[in-house]
């Protein structure tokens, strides 16, 4: 049985695709940017955040996309710290109560546990918190989750994770609770407070698939179909006041909600305003000014560009108001084993050794928003990193040593091959292309560029008949863990044919599939992360891809907030944490 479809998985998972900054000379790491409170206006420190007395006040949300339709079966969202999270609560969620690695566990929401597995982690068991209510008081039942998750399956409702469709037994076949649909009999509720989850295959990662907005309780009663997103029953801090269309947002609070029914959610402002459209620079030169509301702001999903970068090092009190952190993402060079020559190893060895990663980096913005790779896995404990360079290139590649194993392959004078890119993704784009473009030539490799729109290069590379031999590619993991990580990249039962597929090497490996199969029955998250971590050295040795680099998030948030922080977990502001007063 393979793992779930991937073909309407964005490359970048949760976060989307990013833009990195524009190529900026003398940029230098900001690491110790991260900040838990922000300065007052006029620059002077404010008060010490404290949880207690941080309620009052509207936090305005500046984002340049939309949150598109906020109905929790058709988000592609799970337990970071974004806006459907103040409004939909699920089984699990990551960790709001800290900041750094120990913010991407996975801890009971609205269950009392992160779930109870079988001895074969087939069948989890779950039991709800008591007390719950959705905004109008009434309970919260078990019930109530059983049918969030099975409207999740309509056609109507496209748009969420693929994962119930493959792992629930039955799941494949069922088209949600409308037209006659019926239940799903692989989700049982024995009573108001137990839901049983039975699944196709072992799946370790469960409590992390429990996170996504899909799990959050919806009341049948309630149910409008594809209306529903325009108001929502919210089980959650807030409830909706007003939704254009996912554009313009209003929240306010749920006064069925406490925090001592929630302990993620400090959910500090009494109101919540989400505006989006708005131009990349001009959210930053908003920020920046932090006049008016804008005091009370935060950025939405717009990383710092090099007009705010540009006076950091001179304005302190500026500085104090970035806050950086890092989503489990890589960016690398991909390539297809099947197309000549990089069916022979010595000859991705070679491109390996010759890769310029500093160039690669200084293409996108420099230090300050990516940082080298030289492994798959992000390196973050929670994935299993596991560090290895098997084809050490050094900051600027090694073109000798390249030169070296490429005569070894039976290219002793060089050869010409075509690197595939992007036109609209920076990460993939022209400026990076043309960086390895120059550093292969310094290994006497010629590189040809071979330019795609977005939707044409995605449609390119995702089909394996007309997937080219050598292009640029990136990957972003669901949740915090080696599954969905590595698992869609070298997982052989996840070739897809007809499109969407994500095993660039269509690598179909046995005991590459058996040990993707033995870490995901794992449940405990530390065995878990050493197998997914030992097998990523694994597959290092192959240099079926070459990593590149991992992003770095730097955003900006107003004068008046206080408690921000960028999520390990999906690398934006939790706003659940965030204060205003």
């Amino acid at each position: 049985m393979s793992l779930p479809s991937t073909a309407d998985r964005p490359r970048s998972a949760f976060s989307g695709k990013r833009s990195l900054l524009p190529a900026a000379a003398g940029l230098v790491l900001l690491a110790g940017l991260t900040t838990s409170c922000g300065g007052a206006a006029g620059g002077k420190a404010s008060a010490a955040f404290d949880p207690a007395t941080c309620q009052g006040g509207t936090l305005t949300v500046l984002a340049h996309v939309g949150q598109g339709k906020f109905d929790p079966a058709e988000l592609y969202t799970s337990g970071g710290g974004k806006v459907p999270t103040l409004v939909f609560r699920t089984l699990t969620t990551r960790d709001h109560t800290t900041d750094g690695p120990n913010g991407a566990k996975v801890v009971p929401d609205l269950a009392t546990d992160t779930g109870e597995p079988s001895q074969d982690a087939t069948v989890w068991t779950y039991h709800l918190k008591p007390g719950l209510k959705f905004e109008d008081g009434t309970p919260i039942r078990s019930a109530d989750i059983k049918y969030g998750i099975e409207r999740s399956f309509a056609p109507e409702l496209p748009g969420g994770p693929p994962y119930l469709r493959d792992w629930l037994i039955g799941g494949e076949q069922y088209q949600g609770p409308y037209k006659g649909g019926g239940d799903l009999a692989s989700i049982e509720t024995p009573d108001d407070s137990t839901i049983i989850f039975k699944l196709t295959k072992p799946e370790g990662d469960f409590p992390y698939l429990a996170t996504a907005t899909q799990f959050a309780p919806v009341p049948k009663d309630k149910d409008t179909g594809t209306d529903y997103q325009k108001h929502p029953i919210s089980s959650g801090p807030y409830e909706v006041v007003s939704n254009d269309n996912g554009k313009q947002m209003v929240l306010a609070r749920n006064p069925y909600w406490s925090r001592g029914i929630d302990d993620q959610r400090l959910a500090c402002p009494d109101k919540i305003v989400y505006t989006s459209g708005l131009d990349q620079s001009v959210i930053n030169q908003r920020l920046m000014a932090s006049s008016g509301d804008d005091a009370r702001a935060v950025s939405g999903d717009t990383d710092i560009d090099a007009g705010v970068l540009a006076r950091l090092n001179s304005d302190s009190a500026l500085r104090k108001r970035v806050a950086v952190g890092t989503f489990g993402e890589t960016y690398y060079l991909a390539f297809n084993p099947k197309v000549k020559p990089f069916d022979n190893p010595l000859v991705r060895q070679a491109i390996s050794y010759a890769v310029d990663r500093q160039a690669v980096i200084n293409a996108v913005g420099g230090t300050a928003v990516a940082k080298p790779a030289t492994t798959f896995l992000p390196d973050q404990p929670a994935f299993g990193y596991t560090p290895y360079d098997y084809f050490p290139a050094g900051a600027d590649g090694d073109p000798a040593k390249a030169k070296q194993v490429l005569a070894q392959a039976g290219y002793p004078n060089g050869l010409s091959i075509t690197l595939s890119h992007d036109t609209g993704t920076p990460e993939t784009g022209p400026s990076v292309a043309t960086a390895v473009q120059q550093a292969l030539a310094k290994a006497g490799i010629t590189v040809g560029l071979d330019p795609s729109a977005d939707d044409d290069y995605d449609t390119k590379i995702q089909t394996p008949a007309q997937e080219p031999g050598f292009f640029l590619s990136g990957w972003g993991a669901d949740w915090p863990s080696g599954g969905p990580f590595l698992a869609p990249i070298f997982d052989g039962r996840q070739i897809l044919s007809e499109g969407g597929n994500f095993n660039t090497a269509q690598l179909d490996d046995p005991q590459v599939n058996a040990q993707i199969d033995a870490a995901n029955r794992l449940t405990d998250p530390a065995q878990s992360a050493k197998a997914w971590g030992q097998l990523d050295a694994e597959l290092g040795k192959q240099a079926w891809l070459v990593p590149l680099f991992h992003p770095v998030y730097q955003r900006l948030f107003g004068t008046a907030v206080k408690n921000a922080y960028v999520s390990q977990w999906n690398g934006v502001y939790d706003l659940s944490r965030i204060s205003v007063k």
